[in-house]
């Protein structure tokens, strides 16, 4: 019944405001009609091809639901080609420009971040010009407030991604079954040792495996600086060598023995609702609450963070070089940061992903929209979120992964 009531206060929200978040869209549009409109015929008609990660049948219905308003507003067709892993569609950008394919690319909006946007700028995989401060819905964004929309890992935009939402690492366990649950890295490896086989994360190179190896390395190294530049081998082996030693003590004793670990976080999460595990991860702080009322996980389950904070950053949608529908995909860049789309996708009953959008600079209905959603009764306060931990230069990503591989993988 709860999650019958959930699901109706969300809808009847969205009902109420329906027509006022029609009409901002189209003002939007309009106030920047001199600069949009022949983007917008350039766009009719156009199939776009979105790669964005497919793993969470929730952000899967948000996507085909932007589909579908995009259809029936621009003529556009959105394709949304489900990765598994967003470095395989920075190969094929990358394949595609050695050889030699200019234009007509397969693809034409990446939801990216981290190492793959570096990675994309690098190689001059990214639309040449700078593209993002002139959608009409970037006016609803604050750079002072959330520097991070500028910044991607530490890595300059450029206006080269235009950001889509936020996200912090957060942890949720049962308090049905964990009364105090272990706050730190140190408490945690604590943790793992008094209960066996009760904890797990996911395999790197899956990035929520990954964001809790940078966790906890940033927590052992007390933050060094050395982490928010380039990696250097020099000193590599040094800063990670509290990493290692903690993984070595950990693994042992992590669910299967550490001989096995879930691809993702959805299987994470599942573990948890399936009793087989205590702590389950995730980079959206209102992951549990969705999953509570979609009756995936028990009313009993809540979420904290680390006493020290825990990771938090921005992701983007960007466009690549050689992509067939560029008009298309700024037409979707744009309704994807505009408040309609943006307050749909922070509703935990859809997605809970946060908005990147300044409510400063929103109106007073569209602040009341976000205002209303309803939080879920396992997502932190934003008082509670507010100690974060910057991520780690992009370069770090790889070579952690390698190194992990290396000593915890090779026998799999």
């Amino acid at each position: 019944m709860q999650k019958i009531r959930f699901y109706h206060a969300a809808r009847r929200i969205f009902t109420g405001l329906c027509l006022i978040f029609a009409a901002t869209s189209a003002n939007t549009n309009s106030a920047n009609a001199n600069d949009f409109t022949d983007l917008q015929k350039a766009a009719k008609g156009q199939t776009i091809y979105f790669n964005a990660w497919g793993g969470d049948a929730k952000i899967n219905s948000y996507i085909s639901w932007a589909g579908q308003i995009l259809a029936d507003r621009h003529d556009i067709t959105l394709v949304h080609v489900k990765l598994t892993d967003t470095a395989s569609a920075v190969s094929r950008i990358l394949a595609e420009k050695a050889a030699g394919r200019k234009n007509g690319g397969s693809i034409d909006l990446l939801w990216v971040n981290g190492e793959n946007f570096a990675a994309m700028k690098r190689a001059s995989l990214l639309q040449n010009q700078s593209w993002v401060t002139s959608l009409p819905n970037w006016r609803y964004t604050d750079s002072k407030a959330l520097p991070a929309i500028l910044s991607d890992f530490a890595e300059p935009t450029n206006g080269k991604e235009s950001p889509w939402g936020r996200a912090q690492l957060v942890f949720s366990y049962d308090s049905a079954r964990l009364q105090t649950p272990p706050k730190s890295a140190a408490a945690l490896v604590d943790y793992i040792a008094a209960n066996p086989r009760r904890f797990t994360f996911p395999q790197p190179p899956d990035f929520i495996g990954m964001s809790f190896l940078k966790q906890i390395l940033i927590e052992l190294s007390n933050g060094d600086p050395a982490l928010y530049q380039p990696v250097d081998e020099a000193n590599f082996d040094s800063i990670t060598a509290p990493l290692w030693h903690w993984l070595d003590k950990a693994k042992p004793n992590l669910w299967r023995a550490g001989n096995a670990y879930p691809a993702n976080y959805p299987i994470l999460r599942q573990l948890l609702g399936d009793g087989e595990i205590d702590i389950a991860i995730a980079f959206n702080p209102a992951d549990a609450s969705a999953a509570i009322a979609r009756g995936e996980l028990p009313n009993s389950v809540r979420t904290y963070i680390h006493d020290g904070g825990t990771l938090a950053n921005v992701h983007f949608l960007a466009i690549p070089f050689n992509a067939s529908a560029p008009e298309a995909a700024k037409l979707v860049a744009n309704f994807m940061l505009s408040p309609e789309a943006q307050v749909r996708k922070a509703d935990t009953a859809i997605w809970g992903d946060p908005t990147v959008l300044s409510m400063p600079k929103l109106s007073a209905a569209q602040r009341m929209a976000f205002t209303k959603l309803p939080r879920g009764i396992a997502t932190l306060s934003d008082a509670d979120l507010g100690r974060t931990l910057a991520e780690p230069h992009p370069s770090w990503v790889p070579r952690l992964e390698a190194a992990w591989i290396k000593r915890y993988a090779s026998g799999q």
